[in-house]
C-alpha cells in the first residue's frame, strides 16, 4: 500500500478478504488519474516488491493499463483507472470483505 500511496496512487484500499474468499487474503485496490499512471503504479509495486525478492505469480492488464492485476498469492493488487473502477465496483462486490485500510 505504501508504494501506491508514494507514486499518488487515488483511493487506495486494503480488505481482508481471507474470510469470503479461497482466492486471496487481502486485496489492495487502487486508482491511477489516467492510462499513463496505471501502468506506472504497476511497474512500481513489482519493481519494489521484487526488489523485497517477491516476485508475483502472474500479472494481467498491463498493455492495455486501464486494470492491471498482481497475483501475489494471498495477496492481490488491481490497479485501476477510474471509469473501470466504477464499473467493475470491486469494493460494491467484496463488500462483505472487511475493510482494513482505505487511503484517500
Amino acid at each position: 500500500m505504501e508504494v501506491a500511496s508514494d507514486k499518488k496512487a487515488v483511493d487506495v484500499v486494503l480488505l481482508r478478504t481471507a474470510e469470503v474468499t479461497t482466492m486471496a487474503d487481502y486485496f489492495v485496490i487502487c486508482s491511477g488519474r489516467s492510462d499513463r499512471q496505471v501502468g506506472a503504479l504497476a511497474r512500481s509495486i513489482t519493481d519494489e516488491l521484487r526488489n523485497d525478492g517477491v516476485k508475483p505469480i502472474g500479472t494481467e492488464g498491463v498493455a492495455a493499463a486501464r486494470w492491471v492485476l498482481i497475483d501475489y498469492g494471498a495477496v492481490i493488487v488491481h490497479v485501476f483507472a477510474p471509469e473501470e473502477r466504477e464499473y467493475y465496483g470491486l469494493e460494491r462486490l467484496w463488500s462483505s470483505a472487511t475493510q482494513v485500510v482505505r487511503v484517500v
